[in-house]
């Protein structure tokens, strides 16, 4: 929940001269709802992609306060964040709801990026696999096709805190998710899954975590905020 209007705008017009080849590096920005279609006009000439940061699974009708998939596709969505770590912890949203959440926007032509990760306490007794599984397969238990679908992996413990899940941390994960993908859908098109880590990505590790076998991106949080910190990732090499 960050950036008005103006500030987005000002926000995009400092990294669009700065993008890098789009067959090289997918560059996509998450504005809240009200920059949204604004931002779509601005980029629409641009390789950057435009991403909702969460939605509602009907198409329309009685619910108030919520955006539909339909809606996000009209204004220029390609991608929506589903299952943040914060709608989770601060609107309780389950793995039923976030299953919910994904079928829409798959059935409407979106790209869904699903958020899972483990708390601190949760790492601390062990059971990260355990959660990650199932919030994995929780959040895709809807769909039989996930060859645009990405999931962002987010220790909890790693948002907003400084801490950063050492590279070495994250491929552990990100090489359990792929081998779980490849078992249920096989590795062909597992292998079409980008797994994403955002966990306090910043400059200064960006690359560390980028040379890791199984990790393919980044899901940018505060580091995003200053354009030229952003430039700054997305041209980690």
């Amino acid at each position: 929940m960050h950036k008005t209007i103006t500030e987005a705008i000002e926000w995009i017009k400092a990294v669009l001269p700065y993008l890098p080849p789009s067959d090289q590096t997918e560059v996509a920005v998450a504005p809240p709802f009200t920059a949204l279609y604004p931002l779509a006009e601005i980029i629409k000439e641009s390789s950057l992609k435009l991403v909702a940061q969460n939605v509602f699974w009907e198409k329309e009708g009685a619910y108030t306060g919520e955006i539909s998939p339909l809606m996000l596709r009209d204004i220029g969505c390609e991608y929506v964040i589903i299952g943040h770590s914060e709608r989770r912890q601060y609107f309780k949203e389950t793995n039923e709801m976030i299953a919910k959440k994904i079928k829409a926007v798959v059935e409407q032509g979106l790209k869904p990026i699903l958020c899972i990760g483990e708390r601190l306490e949760e790492r601390e007794a062990g059971q990260t696999f355990e959660i990650v599984k199932k919030q994995l397969f929780g959040g895709l238990s809807l769909i039989k096709n996930i060859e645009n679908i990405a999931i962002a992996y987010e220790p909890v413990w790693a948002i907003g805190t400084g801490k950063t899940a050492l590279p070495y941390q994250a491929q552990e994960v990100h090489a359990y998710l792929r081998r779980l993908l490849i078992e249920k859908w096989g590795e062909e098109r597992a292998k079409m899954v980008r797994i994403l880590y955002g966990g306090s990505v910043k400059p200064q590790n960006i690359k560390e975590l980028m040379a890791e076998e199984d990790i393919d991106g980044a899901l940018v949080g505060g580091a995003s905020l200053k354009a030229e910190s952003f430039i700054k990732i997305i041209h980690f090499d």
